[in-house]
């Protein structure tokens, strides 16, 4: 009796340690870009490690078994372990802002010559590239439809652009009207995108036509986020929106008719609440089912970087080089660390730790011994 209690035992750690190993291996954390995860964050948190590149890293990370992902503007895309040793880099043609998605054992991310990149995650060797018109800046979603996996990237030549997982073979082309600046979203077999022009797309991966265009406002730099059937997503003159994607009606939107600073970064959405931080140094919590207004606090810096929600608590980096940690349901700051450099690169969560990078070409490890 012993002996099979302390085998289950073993097995009920090991499996607690390797659920514990939540991947990052998207932009935003998921396909659906809410970057909310229930795991515990413990403070306070100290700088664990780090990886110096020779230029800023404007990228978000992605992680997948333990190995961080990011590409710097140095034109190096950097694979890392959480001790800050390098495993492998690839070059390539131009600076790389866009985050990478990890995916069947690829390494997947856009540069600013707008070539769409595909490598071996092993050793960061080419599997394919694919060349877009203009600079890629946002990461790309997939869905795999009657057995074949199709990704979406946007790029400023104005088109969403459908590319098989395998090939690199382009599958259709999805013209909007102006740039396309953030990641789509994924909602069933589609992906929603906020525009430069205006307008909130929902394009079928399938056929690669509109299932929806929703005209909102202004120009949609940031990315945005979908819970359900609702997607929340910020313009440029600081409106807050959330779209009912079957319908095309907006259930709710907020505008702060005094500032009309822009929402660059996303929304994070956890079940109760949505943060996102604007141009005007503002946090915000709203709630998400009615719009309502939770807290508002005034950091130290614009919020250029989005933030990111882990369980009860907000990690939000700025844009004069602080990282803070604010308590989720009241807004109270918990915890903060000088970076001393600003940050545009969104934090990855992972095991624990935060991983986030830095104008000064560093990619931060931050966590808890």
């Amino acid at each position: 009796m012993k002996k099979h209690t302390g085998l289950l035992l073993i097995i009920l750690l090991l499996t607690t340690t390797l659920s514990a190993q939540n991947d990052w291996s998207i932009f935003r954390g998921n396909q659906q870009l809410t970057a909310s995860v229930n795991t515990d964050l413990s403070l306070p948190m100290q700088l664990v490690a780090s990886f110096q590149t020779d230029d800023e890293v404007k990228a978000s990370p992605v992680i997948k078994d333990g190995i961080i992902y990011c590409g710097s503007t140095d034109g190096n895309m950097y694979a890392i372990d959480f001790e800050g040793n390098e495993k492998w880099s690839f070059t390539a043609d131009n600076v790389i802002e866009a985050p990478a998605l990890l995916l069947d054992g690829k390494v997947i991310f856009g540069s600013m010559s707008g070539t769409f990149y595909c490598l071996n995650q092993s050793d960061g060797s080419l599997i394919w590239q694919y060349e877009t018109d203009n600079q890629i800046v946002g990461s790309a979603n997939w869905t795999t439809v009657n057995g074949k996996t199709i990704l979406a990237v946007g790029s400023y030549d104005f088109f969403l652009h459908g590319v098989d997982l395998e090939t690199g073979e382009g599958l259709w082309k999805y013209e909007s009207s102006n740039y396309i600046n953030g990641a789509p979203a994924l909602y069933k077999n589609a992906v929603a995108f906020g525009g430069c022009d205006g307008f909130l797309h929902l394009v079928n991966l399938e056929t690669g036509e509109a299932d929806q265009m929703i005209e909102l406002s202004t120009y949609m730099a940031a990315s945005p986020a979908i819970v359900d059937n609702i997607v929340y997503v910020g313009d440029y003159e600081g409106d807050l929106f959330a779209v009912n994607l079957d319908t095309g009606n907006p259930v709710w939107y907020y505008t702060d008719e005094e500032m009309n600073l822009p929402f660059i970064a996303s929304p994070a959405v956890s079940e109760d609440y949505i943060v996102l931080g604007n141009d005007g140094r503002n946090l915000f919590c709203f709630n998400r089912e009615n719009g309502t207004l939770v807290w508002n606090k005034r950091l130290s810096n614009r919020i250029n970087s989005s933030s990111v929600i882990a369980n009860d608590k907000v990690i939000t980096p700025t844009m004069d080089g602080m990282l803070f940690v604010h308590q989720l349901e009241t807004g109270d700051e918990l915890w903060s660390y000088e970076v001393g450099s600003e940050m545009v690169s969104s934090p990855a969560f992972y095991d624990g730790k935060v991983i986030v990078g830095a104008n000064d070409g560093r990619i931060y490890i931050f966590g808890n011994n």
